[in-house]
């Protein structure tokens, strides 16, 4: 089974752009980081750049809106992530007990949706672009 843990950083909706975390604390997530790879369930992880920096895009009766950031009305962002590959969720939610986290700081565990997750109508409306996984890239793109 795939997690997402999400690291949910109080405060940094309202951090200003190019905020970065202290070097402790990013030696102590490296150490953490390498203990999921070497266990071989990390599959992907980042750390992302505060709200300010980014941008919304919403929709209202099918026109896109874009709002940069900040957002005043965040009251929680994510400031990043980790995907991992475990058994069952009481494994997932052990790796996030091991975080090196601080006082400020959550870590959300919640499951990856599969396509067998989803009922047969949903899964052959999806097709070969299988919800939830990458696309090949073409023959163009693969040429140098």
């Amino acid at each position: 089974m795939r997690f997402m843990m999400l690291m949910i950083p109080k405060g940094y909706e309202k951090a200003p752009p190019g905020a970065v975390p202290d070097a402790a604390a990013v030696a102590a997530m490296a150490k953490y980081n390498e203990s999921l790879s070497k266990a071989g369930v990390l599959l992907a992880l980042d750390g992302l750049h505060p709200p300010s920096m980014g941008a919304r895009v919403s929709f209202s009766r099918g026109k896109p809106t874009v709002t940069d950031g900040p957002f005043p009305e965040a009251k929680e962002v994510l400031g990043g992530y980790w995907m991992i590959q475990v058994h069952s969720k009481q494994e997932a939610i052990d790796w996030a007990l091991r975080c090196p986290a601080s006082d400020n700081e959550v870590v959300e565990v919640r499951q990856v949706q599969e396509m067998a997750d989803f009922p047969p109508d949903v899964q052959k409306a999806a097709g070969e672009t299988r919800l939830g996984a990458q696309k090949k890239p073409s023959r163009k793109s693969r040429r140098k």
